[in-house]
């Protein structure tokens, strides 16, 4: 989603990370597993650097503060549609991005006895494990699992519900990675899902073109493409989702300066992760991205904001007792009928 814009701008402004704390034994990489098919053969079209992203979340793992009031809306709107379900979900997998708040915000809803969490990363998966000494009075058993979305680690048929907070919008194969997914739910359960929108971030494009048009005489990429609204209903028809629902939140938050979203955008695990990626970014090109973002965008107290499309995504595996279109035809009564009678009320 973001972008190389980082590590100039914190190199200009001189802040010195603190110490780094040593990152534990990471075991060996293990080969890519998912279950068989032809429909999982990953997509030719390479877009992100997955190695890459595993390192941004490796690095995320440790910068991680406290709550953050944007990833916990955004976690807590995902989690409120499983209170408008009757049914309970006793199996659930809980997909990398912000399973720390999915896990945090649960509080017993969807009725979950067994929850696995996933991340790439194993230093996410690790503080994931050592964060669970904070829920003391856990009513459900929770298992951590390494592995990626693009190669889903998970028996099919094996899950009640399968949810992922802000993680998605970093596969290569997103319609692969939602059939997957699928598959992994049982009949009748259901997937949940939370992406970035094309709208994301829109105020920082704006100004990262502006600027390089202005210091460099042309663009580069720096941030990541996103889906559209209007692609999401088609993802999850594709993905083979049936009763499918999608909606979409706007985000405004405000940083005191383009540096602190940049900061934010890499505690997030955010940064930019493209394999067309520029690794240079000149130091000019960096100073004046911030002042045409302060100049265009800033507030009179001299905070500026930052745009954050979410797309929030329903779907169930398909099972006999759901709701079914009736068959082309078989309507008994014709719309010039309803007009009739109701035109005659009128």
């Amino acid at each position: 989603m973001a972008l190389g814009l980082g590590r100039a701008l914190v190199r200009q402004w001189a802040r010195r990370p603190g110490p780094q704390p040593l990152l534990p034994p990471r075991p060996p990489p293990s080969a890519p597993f998912s279950t068989d098919g032809d429909e999982f053969q990953s997509s030719r079209v390479k877009i992100f650097d997955r190695d890459l992203k595993r390192k941004q979340r490796d690095r995320a793992a440790w910068l991680m503060g406290g709550k953050d009031e944007f990833v916990d809306s955004v976690a807590e709107n995902l989690l409120d549609r499983l209170e408008d379900c009757r049914k309970t979900f006793p199996t659930a997998l809980c997909l990398g991005g912000s399973s720390e708040a999915i896990r945090r915000l649960l509080r017993g809803r969807g009725g979950i006895e067994k929850l696995i969490m996933m991340d790439t990363s194993f230093d996410m998966v690790k503080r994931l494990k050592d964060s669970e000494k904070n829920f003391p009075n856990n009513n459900f058993e929770t298992f951590f699992v390494v592995g990626d979305e693009e190669f889903l680690p998970i028996k099919e048929s094996s899950v009640e519900l399968v949810i992922s907070c802000l993680g998605l919008h970093w596969t290569n194969d997103l319609p692969g990675a939602m059939i997957q997914c699928r598959l992994a739910l049982k009949p009748d359960g259901l997937f949940l899902a939370a992406i970035l929108g094309g709208e994301t971030l829109k105020e920082l494009r704006i100004a990262c073109t502006i600027a390089q048009m202005e210091r460099e005489g042309g663009i580069s990429p720096r941030l990541s493409p996103l889906a559209q609204v209007r692609d999401a209903g088609n993802l999850l028809t594709r993905a083979g989702f049936t009763l499918p629902g999608v909606d979409v939140d706007e985000y405004t938050v405000r940083y005191d300066s383009a540096l602190e979203l940049v900061e934010h955008l890499r505690a997030m695990g955010e940064t930019n992760a493209l394999l067309q990626r520029s690794t240079i970014l000149k130091r000019d090109t960096a100073l004046a991205t911030a002042a045409v973002y302060q100049s265009m965008f800033g507030a009179e107290d001299g905070s500026v904001p930052a745009t954050f499309q979410v797309i929030y995504m329903t779907g169930w595996r398909e099972h006999p007792s759901q709701q079914k279109a009736r068959r082309r035809g078989s309507a008994t009564v014709s719309f010039e009928d309803i007009q009739k009678h109701f035109g005659s009320n009128s």
